[in-house]
């Protein structure tokens, strides 16, 4: 027996042994790949002086020292950095990245088309929520991302190392995360999450709340039962002896943080009224606001300025959707100004000493990120804060700043490395680096423009059963989100409550028999055609069909 039990005491040692060395021999070679030192480069440390020659040295994932003057070591993989510049790896500041796809939904019986557009339901909670999907502020995106999604490709490629992702749907949408864009496990991507609270006012569509005043209803109803609940629960803390036990309610649970005020709260608004709206909310509790998308946010910079109100402006800027040919009838006046507008809010927004992040508005095309944001720096915004905007004023913004955002020691060795200034029209991303190791960049499966949108001129029929009308119906969509206006014999005017999913929807006003009366388009897509009911107050149902003139560049 005792011979027995020495041999498994052999063997186990043995074991052990091997298992050592193992682990010995594949820590140092990650060693060997984990040591980086980039040399004779341009350094753009953000918090700190340009570099114009010096050296960023990478260990552990870290960076471990940077400077004009820093030796590389010997075990260090050297990257010779003469013509290049180095950056903080650029972060994107809203999107839904590394989520599992929108899924088609089947259209109805006699609906026309064969599916609904692609969408995604909103995400449900655990089976214990109180609240029905799309109102369910306990939902964590950190349980939805995907290690190696394939829509990380595109944002690596322009430079973006880092970003917010956040549900895709809702109104209490739920809670984000701030990703690096690669990792084996979700957990190695995960920088930081929760981060924030987010909200969405889209109406819900075949529940409650279907209109606009019920979402902000509804808003207001569930903090102040927050409220109430947290009262509750701390009186029975103090004493629980003779006092029956609060029933646990995950939703409003999830929201004591941000009444309290210790978990920022992100408002998706893009028009003035909108983001007054937000902020007035934002006023009434006591939350800690952050404006999301902010396409007019510079109408309102003085008051954001005064509230401490940061925003996360998106880079998807509205642009001709035309093609403009000699006897194309010229853009209204209103349009040509939004356009401008928007080129110039990035600009107010600093001189007026508002915070912001850029963030990517779910572009169709990553290619145009920086070229956008060079489109800003012509209409007013300087250099030196367009890569603050791309660096550390969203770390900031987001909670991040001791660990992203600038070049220096100690912190995550996210780089972005381009050949040329990051802004110039003939530059390009040559290296990134995310967690301290080289990334390689590759062509986007698909190409940039796979996913498909709604965006563009729509020549629009209405078929209101005495007589039918044509008008040009312009759309933009962001992501899952909707904006446009019409042209034509029905007026002009901008389209609202507007959402694609599960089906294309927004209500209008337009001019009809000498007044003006809202009328509600619901509808499928099929490539580059739309079909539809319009439901127009006063009058029987009708129908509408649309065909595509063309699509954004």
């Amino acid at each position: 027996m005792p011979k027995v039990r020495l041999r498994l005491f052999v063997a186990f040692s043995a074991l052990l042994l091997v298992a050592h060395q193992s682990l010995f021999s594949t820590h140092a070679q990650r060693s060997g790949i984990d040591v980086y030192a980039i040399t004779n480069a341009r350094i753009v440390t953000v918090s700190g002086s340009i570099i114009d020659k010096g050296t960023i040295l990478i260990r552990n994932g870290l960076i471990a020292a940077v400077g004009p003057n820093v030796a590389a070591p010997p075990d260090a993989r050297v990257i010779d950095g003469t013509g290049l510049t180095v950056y903080p790896g650029l972060i994107d500041s809203y999107t839904n990245l590394a989520l599992p796809e929108a899924s088609p939904i089947p259209s109805p019986a006699g609906g026309g088309a064969a599916f609904f557009l692609a969408a995604t339901r909103p995400t449900v909670g655990g089976p214990n929520s109180t609240q029905p999907a799309g109102l369910q502020p306990e939902v964590m995106v950190e349980d939805l991302i995907r290690a190696g999604a394939t829509d990380l490709e595109a944002s690596r490629n322009v430079g973006i190392t880092s970003a917010l992702t956040l549900p895709r749907t809702g109104i209490w949408m739920g809670q984000s995360a701030l990703i690096n864009l690669a990792g084996d496990t979700p957990q190695q991507m995960i920088v930081r999450s929760p981060v924030a609270m987010h909200i969405g006012f889209t109406p819900l569509r075949g529940t409650y709340p279907g209109s606009l005043m019920g979402v902000f209803a509804t808003l207001r109803q569930m903090m102040l039962d927050t409220q109430r609940y947290r009262e509750s629960m701390q009186i029975y803390d103090r004493n629980p002896n003779g006092v029956r036990r609060p029933e646990l309610d995950r939703s409003l649970a999830a929201l004591v943080p941000v009444i309290d005020g210790k978990m920022p709260v992100v408002m998706y608004a893009n028009t003035e009224r909108e983001i007054e709206r937000a902020l007035d909310l934002a006023a009434e509790f006591k939350l800690k606001a952050i404006i999301a998308g902010g396409r007019e946010s510079g109408r309102l910079a003085s008051r954001l300025a005064q509230l401490k109100v940061p925003v996360l402006l998106s880079l998807n800027l509205p642009h001709r959707t035309t093609a403009a040919l000699p006897e194309a009838d010229p853009e209204p006046l209103r349009v040509l100004r939004e356009r401008v507008e928007a080129q110039q809010t990035a600009g107010t927004l600093a001189k007026a000493g508002v915070r912001f992040g850029f963030q990517s508005g779910s572009l169709t095309n990553m290619s145009d990120l920086l070229a956008n944001a060079r489109k800003t720096i012509e209409a007013g915004l300087t250099s030196d804060d367009a890569i603050r905007a791309f660096t550390l004023w969203p770390a900031e913004i987001l909670g991040v700043s001791n660990q992203l955002g600038s070049l220096d020691k100690g912190k995550i060795a996210n780089l972005t490395i381009t050949r040329g200034d990051l802004f110039d029209r003939n530059s390009r991303v040559a290296h990134i680096f995310i967690d301290g190791r080289e990334i390689d960049l590759r062509p986007t499966p698909g190409g940039p423009t796979a996913r498909s949108t709604l965006s563009g001129s729509w020549t629009t029929t209405i078929n209101l059963g005495t007589d039918s009308k044509t008008i040009t119906l312009n759309l933009q969509q962001e992501g899952d989100r909707l904006r446009g206006s019409i042209e034509g014999p029905l007026g002009s005017a901008e389209i609202a409550n507007a959402s694609s999913l599960p089906e294309l929807r927004f209500t209008v006003p337009v001019n009809i028999d000498g007044q003006t009366k809202e009328a509600t388009f619901a509808g499928t897509a099929a490539g580059n055609e739309l079909r539809g009911t319009v439901t127009i107050d006063g009058r029987a149902p009708g129908t509408f069909t649309a065909t595509r003139n063309s699509q954004p560049n």
